[in-house]
């Protein structure tokens, strides 16, 4: 049985950026130390819009052009990009159908006994692709590291986890 870690979304815009935050920047040694001690496969996402962004329906919401493309903002934090094995799963929103039919993938080949999600933001892409992967395998246990993750607030962060506790994923570290 296999264990798999998804880091989402640890980008500079997310971290310092043109949406940081103080939790997201405190988050980044817990985040780098988890990568680093975990026994399985590791697998970032990374948000990524285009030149368009204020013309999708997020831009018109969130006016705020972000992780665009090719854009220092986009690029996975320097401390942690060495640590991604893999390439990084663009997601043009918040959950990544990908990463569901990646993990899907995985659990074909190695049943997967267990999800950890990292990252940012916790009350948009963590819960988005915790749900997700509940979805796509309900029988691996999902699990959010609440002290790698920040939210937009540290309330909405708060109750993000609450959230997802109610549908059965298992949060530490709170």
């Amino acid at each position: 049985m296999q264990k798999i870690l998804v880091v989402v979304d640890m980008q500079n815009d997310f971290i310092d950026g043109a949406l940081g935050t103080e939790e997201a920047v405190r988050i980044v040694p817990r985040v780098k130390q988890k990568i680093m001690d975990f026994q399985g496969r590791v697998l970032f996402t990374r948000d990524t819009h285009g030149d368009d962004y204020m013309d999708t329906q997020e831009g018109k919401k969130l006016p705020v052009a972000h992780c665009i493309r090719g854009t220092d903002g986009w690029q996975i934090r320097p401390e942690l990009a060495p640590l991604c094995g893999e390439e990084p799963i663009d997601k043009v929103t918040f959950g990544s159908s990908a990463l569901g039919s990646l993990l899907l993938e995985a659990d074909r080949e190695e049943p997967v006994a267990q999800i950890t999600f990292i990252g940012l933001c916790t009350d948009i892409c963590v819960i988005s692709n915790a749900l997700l992967a509940k979805a796509f395998l309900p029988e691996a246990e999902i699990v959010v590291d609440a002290s790698c993750c920040a939210g937009v607030t540290p309330e909405s962060h708060r109750n993000a986890l609450e959230a997802m506790k109610v549908c059965q994923i298992r949060i530490e570290n709170e």
